[in-house]
């Protein structure tokens, strides 16, 4: 059986990487590369290893592809397994509700979803639409960067 957690919102910290989203035009290489210095949310960090003690764990990011060793390296170091890494490709921008719908969709096909735990209601919201049990992170305020990054822009 499966969890599915997201990464950013909900076992990383981005709020010190949304100023480069605020500016016209945004700075995507900026906030990119300030991945790395995320602080782990304790509270996600803390149900992640819970649920992998007894499921496998499977991460489903909007971040793009090219994340792929900084976002390894970063669950790495907060004792997270990272076995499991789905990321967006460097040429989807889907909002992150219909990007994550197809990958769960597709993981489903192979094994049961116990839980899909995600800090955008808009995902959460498609997910328990289609049918799936859900989890909604919000123990980090919802920042209207981030919820514009990932719905309308289609980049995290």
């Amino acid at each position: 059986m499966l969890a599915v957690f997201d990464v950013d919102g909900v076992v990383a910290d981005v709020r010190h990487r949304l100023k480069y989203l605020t500016r016209n035009p945004k700075d995507w290489a900026g906030f990119f590369a300030a991945a790395a210095a995320d602080p782990p949310l304790e509270t996600g960090v803390g149900l992640a290893r819970e649920w992998a003690a007894s499921h496998d764990l499977v991460w489903l990011t909007g971040r793009p592809e090219h994340l792929r060793r900084v976002t390894e390296r970063w669950l790495r170091d907060q004792g997270l397994p990272v076995e499991r890494l789905l990321m967006r490709p460097a040429n989807d921008r889907r909002p992150a509700k219909y990007f994550k719908a197809d990958q769960i969709r597709a993981l489903a096909a192979g094994t049961e979803v116990a839980v899909v735990v995600d800090d955008d209601p808009a995902v959460t919201a498609e997910l328990t639409r289609r049918g799936w049990p859900v989890y909604l992170a919000d123990w980090v305020p919802r920042a209207e960067a981030l919820a514009e990054a990932q719905e309308t822009d289609g980049r995290t």
